[in-house]
């Protein structure tokens, strides 16, 4: 079933896929709820208010926070890749985007503009914002935590309605605690979003991929830092391309149903379940970030209290929605309804929708390299060879040909369809965090 939303930019839609049909005493219902936004033409017929003024571009803030502690020099090129990167994403900046650049150490320090505020990007602000790069040098330890209050303090001073980070690391977050970091991601947490790089091969991949999941942005890994440009040349672009900002899944369940998850499951598995906030009587938001024209998939698992057959039921009901500053919300109009009904039938209720069979793979998928990558690190090689091969025959079954390639250069493939492997004797390091960065990334279901 598809309700659509019609305003000026962006629209959104959304579609719900399952199977409804449960057998007598079942229930767990399981949807994948697919929502796409787009930037202009007309979808549907329900009309919605803009998200802003017709004519009008969304307004933004960049903070760019590069790491300049004193790994930073090793090799001498790093330091002058990060340079050059951040001057690639200052030029990609938008006329009119309120930008800074941090350069981060066991201190943060505002690099441009200075003086606790942020820059309005312009040709002028632009250049001098890439000759205040030319000073950055590398030296000092590495508080990351600390970079993002920082980022948060700069871009809370701009009225915008986008807030988005960039955050590039080469080193371990050993100058704070991690309760430090964490409570850092707490603090900044549905404030702004954030992209988070290692560049070469001496960061923890769990610390960087923490930080994109706590602040909604993505993680990649940038093994040789001459890649450094096009990576923040493309994350700038992605960022001017946001329209909406703080978009929530709003889920609603009748009394007797409870919600086992929500997990965004495409284009990278995201748990959400546990970011919930109350949203009124059995009504509860789950936060997806800002928005340009993409499409996401979202895996909604309930479990609905027992019925006879015959009878049917909504199980739930997901709607989209804004926070405004006045504490109400938006709806932006588009809606899909869960359902339940219980059947006799034998073949309707254990069919599995081809949807929420694909995304559970995934989600398997994602879990199977992340355990088996830990297991490899322990020294337990049986362990590490068996979930391995599930990964292999996941990935193999689901299509997923980039994962695929990823994982022939940690394990010997003998039989991907049996998941049959061998560990290779000898990994790179950077081989094995890029598998353990990317392993969240998804394909969608082929249709």
């Amino acid at each position: 079933m598809a309700i659509f939303a019609k305003s000026n930019v962006p629209q959104f839609s959304m579609d719900v896929y399952q199977n409804e049909y449960l057998p007598e005493g079942g229930r767990e219902v399981n949807a994948i709820v697919t929502v796409t936004a787009t930037g202009g033409g007309t979808v549907g017929s329900a009309i919605a208010a803009p998200v802003y003024p017709a004519g009008g571009r969304p307004s933004a803030a960049v903070a760019i926070t590069v790491d300049c502690s004193g790994s930073m020099d090793y090799p001498p090129t790093k330091m002058r890749n990060a340079r050059d990167a951040t001057a690639a994403a200052v030029d990609t900046l938008r006329d009119g985007t309120h930008f800074a650049v941090i350069g981060g150490t066991h201190v943060a320090q505002e690099v441009y503009p200075g003086g606790g505020r942020l820059a309005v990007a312009d040709a002028a602000t632009r250049e001098q914002a890439k000759r205040a790069l030319r000073r950055l040098s590398a030296g000092g330890g590495t508080a990351i935590g600390t970079w993002l209050r920082l980022a948060d303090r700069l871009l809370s001073s701009a009225d915008v309605t986008i807030r988005h980070g960039i955050l590039l690391t080469d080193g371990r977050n050993e100058h704070e605690s991690p309760e430090d970091l964490r409570a850092a991601l707490d603090a900044c947490a549905g404030r702004f979003t954030c992209d988070a790089r290692g560049v070469g091969t001496d960061w923890e991949v769990k610390e960087v991929t923490g930080i994109a999941s706590a602040l909604l942005g993505t993680a990649d890994i940038v093994a040789d830092p001459a890649g450094l440009a096009a990576d923040f040349t493309r994350m700038m672009e992605t960022a001017m391309g946001k329209e909406v900002a703080d978009v929530a899944l709003r889920v609603w369940t009748p009394v007797g149903t409870t919600i086992r998850y929500v997990k965004q499951v495409a284009p990278t598995v995201a748990d959400l379940t546990g970011r919930r906030t109350e949203a009124g009587p059995r009504a509860g938001d789950y936060p997806t970030g800002s928005w340009g024209d993409e499409s996401r998939d979202y895996h909604l698992c309930v479990e609905v209290p027992a019925a006879g057959l015959g009878q049917e039921m909504l199980a739930a009901r997901v709607s989209l929605v804004v926070p405004q500053p006045d504490g109400s919300v938006q709806n932006l109009g588009a809606q899909g309804l869960v359902r339940a009904v219980w059947t006799d039938d034998m073949a309707a209720s254990t069919s599995i929708n081809p949807q929420v069979a694909h995304y559970t793979g995934q989600a398997e998928l994602a879990q199977a390299i992340q355990q088996g990558l830990d297991l490899r690190k322990a020294g337990d090689f049986d362990g590490a060879t068996a979930k391995l091969g599930r990964a292999v025959q996941l990935a193999n079954v689901s299509g997923n040909a980039d994962t695929a390639k990823l994982l022939a250069k940690v394990v010997d493939v003998v039989d991907a369809a049996t998941g049959t492997v061998r560990l290779k004797t000898r990994v790179a390091e950077a081989d094995e965090m890029t598998l353990e960065t990317r392993s969240t990334k998804t394909v969608r279901v082929k249709k």
